[in-house]
This record gives structure tokens, C-alpha cells and sequence, in this order.
């Protein structure tokens, strides 16, 4: 673990500092775990009461504030900055250098590049092709002419079916199947009968699969997971989706088949999208959520059906006084029915209300 003053890490971040720049900082944690020798950031303004209270080494900010005592450096971005902080304090996981296992079972027409590491009982299948630098974990299983870069990542129990490619520095987690059939099926009569899925699944760089991810290939195109896309656990990919570049899909988001997601997207928790709609670039769909419509560009969307956050917002702040709500319109109808009675005109709307 590396150990900086703060004027070091401001320095790497392209921040300054407000406060004593020879702080020592071992380590990162949050606002309210932090202590002597920790820095922390502030990117969420429901935090700022912590500034106060906090006992971290330093914390980081977007701008210099009077009333908090700790040093502070000063980032335009303070979660980025802090992500660069503990890159350069804790690094990322080392994968211990083992070679090639001589229990793994590695078709003699594969190919694997230089510096890899493949770990016991991996198997690649015929005219696999594994790029330089890769790490392939026990059990993992690369299938028949999967094409691989560079810097890739397999873990334990993962899957490529065949035809399967992916990009350079791609990660894909444990337990996750990338490549299964598309859930594709022609009902006759009752039977539901198999259609051939003669697509693959391309993983473009930099790519991250979640573990238990099952994603889908095409019927006839393929599936295409944009580049710098990060993907959360237990996600589902239907057959022939397209998502573009840099999206965030957190855990268990199903989307259906033959679905085009745009680039910079996020989509929340447990969101349900169905199959051959269009979401546009920059999109924002709040957890849950059940998309069932195309979205336009730049739009943020919640609720089931997925409409308009400020209109959503709205309308699920009616639910609690829906009770109310239907109370006051009986007690309105029958006082509009003895009125009309009152003045001798009849009203069947109101009649039919009052017997419903």
C-alpha cells in the first residue's frame, strides 16, 4: 500500500490544497468510517452535514469550504479524483503468475498469446484464439473459435459459447454465460419449436460483465455490447440487442430481444425493458422501472410503465392519497345528485356513480 502527502495526491489529480499539504494519507473510506490518515470525498450533497463530522485525514471537494476544519483538496470531479486516489494507494487485484497449468485442457488448434495465465481445469475448445496477457480461471470454459484480446479477464466458472468475441481488456465474472442461445422458439399447435441462433456475441473493449450475466447471441445479427459498457450481476441480454458505448446497466436488468440501447445510458436495478424498442443516448432509467415504449435522447424515465421522471414523480406522490381521493369524489357525486334533484334535472352519470 503506497502513502502520500497530500499535496503529492493533489499534485497526481490535478487538484490544490486548502490546509496543511504534508498530511499524511495511507488510505481512502468513506465520510462517516474515516479516520487519522484516511482521505474521503464529498460527490453527494445529501453528505455534506458529514463535512462537519467527519475524522478523515482530508477530504476531497469541488470547492473550499470555510467551515470545515480537516485539509481539503479541491477537484473539479471529487469521486473521479478519489477513484485516482485509491488506484494509486491500493491498486487493483493482482492475478498471481502461474502460467499455463499443465491441468487445463487446451485444444491443440487453439491459440494463446504470451505472459497468459490459465489456471487448472480451464478448457479451450478448437481455433479458440486467446490474445497476450490474459487471465483464464479454474473452470472457466472458452468454447470452439472464440476470438479474444488482449489484457482479458476470465473468471471461475464463466462460459464463451463458440464464435464468441471480445476486445481488448474485457472482463468477464464468475458464473456469467456469454454466447447461449437466444430464447427464440416458433409456438405451432401448442409446440414450441427451436430456431437456429447463427449469431455470436461481441464484447468490444473494456467491456465488464457482472458474474451470473447470461447474455444472449443473435437469431441472425449479433449481439454487440458497446465499448467501455459495464454490466452488473444477474443480468439478462436478449438475443440481438445492441447496447452502445459507456453504459451502466446495474444488477438483475432484463432486456429482451433485438433491443437498441443508445450510448452514456443508465439503467437501474430490476429495470424490465421489452424487446425491439430504441433508447436513445444519455438515458436514464430509474431502478425497477418497466420500459415499454422507445425513449428519446437525454430523457430520465421511471416507474411501470417508464414515463417522465418529473411526470412519475408526480403521479407516485398521489398513490398514499388515492383512498381519500375516491372517497371525496363519492361524497362530491351524491351531493351533485340531490342538487339535481333539488332542481328538478336529471344527471345519469351521477346516477351511475352513486351505484357503482
Amino acid at each position: 500500500m503506497e502513502t502520500k502527502t497530500l499535496g503529492e495526491l493533489a499534485e497526481y489529480v490535478g487538484g490544490k490544497v486548502t490546509g496543511d499539504a504534508n498530511t499524511v494519507i495511507k488510505s481512502a473510506s468513506t465520510l462517516n468510517r474515516a479516520g487519522q490518515g484516511d482521505i474521503s470525498f464529498l460527490a453527494n450533497p445529501r453528505y455534506v452535514k458529514q463535512l462537519h463530522t467527519t475524522k478523515a485525514g482530508a477530504v476531497i471537494v469541488d470547492k473550499a469550504r470555510d467551515d470545515v476544519k480537516v485539509p481539503q483538496l479541491i477537484a473539479d470531479d471529487p469521486y473521479y479524483a478519489f477513484m485516482q486516489i485509491m488506484v494509486l494507494l491500493h491498486g487493483h487485484r493482482e492475478h498471481k503468475k502461474i502460467g499455463v497449468s499443465t491441468h487445463a485442457s487446451i485444444a491443440d488448434t487453439a491459440k494463446v498469446g504470451t505472459d497468459c495465465d490459465i489456471h487448472d481445469y480451464a478448457v479451450i475448445m478448437d481455433n479458440a484464439v486467446i490474445g497476450n496477457n490474459c487471465r483464464i480461471y479454474p473452470n472457466a470454459y472458452i468454447g470452439e473459435g472464440v476470438q479474444m484480446g488482449d489484457n482479458c479477464i476470465i473468471y471461475s466458472n464463466a462460459v464463451l459459447y463458440d464464435g464468441c468475441k471480445l476486445g481488448n481488456r474485457v472482463i468477464v465474472n464468475a458464473n456469467a454465460t456469454v454466447g447461449e442461445d437466444g430464447f427464440g422458439y416458433a409456438s405451432y399447435k401448442g409446440v414450441h419449436h427451436k430456431i437456429p441462433q447463427t449469431g455470436v456475441v461481441v464484447l468490444e473493449d473494456d467491456v465488464e460483465i457482472g458474474a451470473g450475466c447470461g447474455i444472449e447471441r443473435g437469431t441472425l445479427g449479433d449481439t454487440v455490447i458497446g465499448q467501455g459498457t459495464k454490466i452488473g450481476d444477474m443480468v439478462a441480454i436478449g438475443h440481438g440487442t445492441k447496447i452502445g458505448a459507456h453504459c451502466l446497466l446495474v444488477a438483475q436488468v432484463g432486456v429482451a430481444g433485438s433491443t437498441t440501447i443508445g450510448n452514456h445510458c443508465v439503467i437501474g436495478g430490476q429495470v424490465g425493458i421489452v424487446g425491439h424498442i430504441n433508447i436513445g443516448n444519455n438515458v436514464m432509467i430509474g431502478a425497477q422501472a418497466g420500459v415499454i415504449n422507445d425513449i428519446p435522447d437525454n430523457k430520465i424515465v421511471l416507474g411501470a410503465p417508464a414515463i417522465e421522471a418529473r411526470q412519475a414523480k408526480r403521479a407516485y406522490s398521489m398513490i398514499q392519497n388515492l383512498p381519500e381521493m375516491r372517497q371525496n369524489i363519492r361524497n362530491l357525486t351524491v351531493d351533485v345528485e340531490k342538487l339535481c334533484k333539488m332542481l328538478g334535472v336529471e344527471n345519469e352519470a351521477t346516477e351511475k356513480q352513486t351505484k357503482k
